[in-house]
C-alpha cells in the first residue's frame, strides 16, 4: 500500500478530483446539487460565485458578443486561479479528457508503440496556431469556434447529461493518441491547453529539478507528457518554466532519488 501511495499519489488525487469534480456536476444536474452547477465553460459554485472559462470568454468576445459582469467576473476568477499555481493545472487536474489520453499513453508504454513510431510527425506548436485560428474564425463567422466543435465539451457534457456523441469524442481521441500521434490531442492539438499554456508561464508553483540527486535515469521523460519542458533533467538544478507543464506530477512520482519536487517559484526566475 506504502509503495502504491509514493509511486501513484498524484494519479490518485488527480482521478479523485476529476471524478469528483464530474460528480458535483451531475449531482446538480440529477439531484439539484447547488455546489457547482453548469458545465467547464460557465459553472456557478455554491449558487452564488460565477466561474468562466477565460478561453471561451474571449471567443466570445471575438465573436462580437456583449460580456456579462458574471462572466468577466468568473474569467477573471479563473485567471487568477491557474495563474496561481500553473494554467496546464487544468489539464491534468481537472479535464476529463485527460482520462483517456493518460490511458492510451499507458497503452502506448505498456506495448511499446514509440519503437514502431520513432519520430513525432508534428510540431506541439500546432496547438498556437490552432488558437490562433479558433479567435479568428470566431471573429468572422461570430460564433464561439472552438466550443462550438470541442470534444472537451462533448465528452464533459456527455458524462454529466447523458452521453450521445461524448462515446464518439472519446474513442476517437484515444485511437488517436493511441495509433497517429503520442500525446496528440493534448500534447499538440488542443487549443485550451495552449491558451492555459501562457498563463502557466507565470505561474507560482513549479516542478524543482535537483541536479545533485539525479542520476540521470530519464524515467521521468519516460512518463511525462511534454518531455520538452524536462530539458534540465541530468544538466542543472533548475524549476520548470515552461507554461507548457502540465504539473501532473508523474515526474516526481517517477523519480526514486527524489530530484524532482513541487516548490513555490523563485521570482527572479
Amino acid at each position: 500500500m506504502t509503495f502504491i501511495w509514493k509511486n501513484h499519489r498524484y494519479l490518485i488525487l488527480r482521478r479523485f478530483t476529476q471524478i469528483s469534480i464530474l460528480v458535483l456536476y451531475f449531482g446538480a444536474n440529477a439531484w439539484g446539487w447547488n455546489v457547482l452547477m453548469g458545465n467547464l465553460s460557465s459553472s456557478l459554485l455554491f449558487g452564488m460565485i460565477p466561474l468562466s472559462d477565460p478561453y471561451a470568454a474571449l471567443q466570445i468576445f471575438a465573436a462580437g458578443a456583449v460580456l456579462t459582469t458574471d462572466l468577466l467576473i468568473g474569467a477573471g476568477i479563473i485567471t487568477l486561479f491557474y495563474l496561481a499555481i500553473g494554467g496546464r493545472a487544468f489539464c491534468s487536474w481537472v479535464c476529463p479528457i485527460n482520462i483517456i489520453t493518460d490511458f492510451s499513453a499507458f497503452v502506448r508504454r505498456t506495448f511499446h508503440f514509440d519503437r514502431v513510431q520513432k519520430k513525432q510527425p508534428a510540431s506541439r506548436n500546432i496547438r498556437y496556431w490552432v488558437l490562433v485560428m479558433s479567435l479568428i474564425i470566431s471573429f468572422i463567422l461570430g460564433i464561439t469556434a472552438f466550443e462550438f466543435i470541442s470534444p472537451i465539451s462533448m465528452v464533459h457534457r456527455g458524462l454529466v447529461f447523458g452521453l450521445g456523441l461524448g462515446w464518439a469524442a472519446m474513442l476517437i481521441i484515444f485511437l488517436f493518441d493511441l495509433f497517429v500521434l503520442k500525446d496528440g490531442w493534448c500534447g499538440h492539438i488542443c487549443p485550451l491547453g495552449a491558451f492555459y499554456s501562457l498563463l502557466g508561464k507565470f505561474s507560482f508553483i513549479k516542478v524543482q529539478h535537483d541536479a545533485d540527486k539525479c542520476t540521470g535515469c530519464m524515467e521521468c521523460k519516460v512518463v511525462c507528457p511534454e518531455k520538452q519542458v524536462l530539458f534540465m533533467v541530468d544538466k542543472e538544478s533548475s524549476p520548470v518554466l515552461s507554461g507548457e507543464c502540465t504539473s501532473c506530477a508523474r515526474c516526481i512520482e517517477i523519480c526514486n532519488h527524489d530530484a524532482l519536487h513541487f516548490s513555490i517559484r523563485n521570482l527572479k526566475n
